[in-house]
């Protein structure tokens, strides 16, 4: 097997890519990042520095899997999901000063393995997605949701432990 990465793509060489991985046009690939094998990643995603990505991941187009998220083997991310990993974000200081990298403090999230975050769903960060939970398109998740876990619907109408 052989790691495909497409010309227009950025990975930085102090990335890990598994055998089988695929990645396509305009994505980028962050320093020790951990991609694991047969992995497919769509075209514009981004992969901040020193995300996990076990075997058999599957992110769609134009997602951002940002520095503290982990996707375990299987999980699948539709496309245009929203990781986020700070629950206070701001651009300035109380004093007016720009950010700096140690202004804010990192709060991760876990993404169990076999789970699947429809398009457009946003994850706040801090949450656990537990096994073969399914995330339906353009939810907003505020809280870890339970293995099995089914939210197919933006309405709320949700069906657990069925793995289909």
């Amino acid at each position: 097997m052989t790691i495909r990465i497409h010309p227009t793509t950025e990975v930085s060489a102090k990335a890990k890519i598994g055998e089988g991985t695929s990645i396509w046009h305009h994505a980028q690939v962050r320093e020790g990042v951990h991609i694991g094998s047969n992995c497919i990643l769509g075209k514009g995603v981004y992969v901040d520095n020193d995300v996990f990505l076990g075997d058999n991941v599957k992110i769609q187009n134009y997602v951002s899997v940002y520095h503290g998220v982990t996707l375990e083997d299987g999980v699948f991310v539709g496309p245009h999901v929203c990781f986020t990993n700070d629950l206070n974000p701001r651009a300035i200081n109380p004093d007016g000063s720009l950010k700096a990298a140690d202004d804010w403090m990192l709060t991760k999230t876990l993404v169990k393995r076999g789970a699947a975050l429809g398009a457009n769903s946003t994850i706040r960060c801090g949450v656990t997605i537990g096994e073969w939970a399914l995330v339906g398109s353009g939810s907003v998740v505020t809280r870890s949701v339970p293995p099995g876990f089914r939210r197919p619907r933006v309405d709320g109408k949700a069906h657990c432990g069925d793995r289909g």
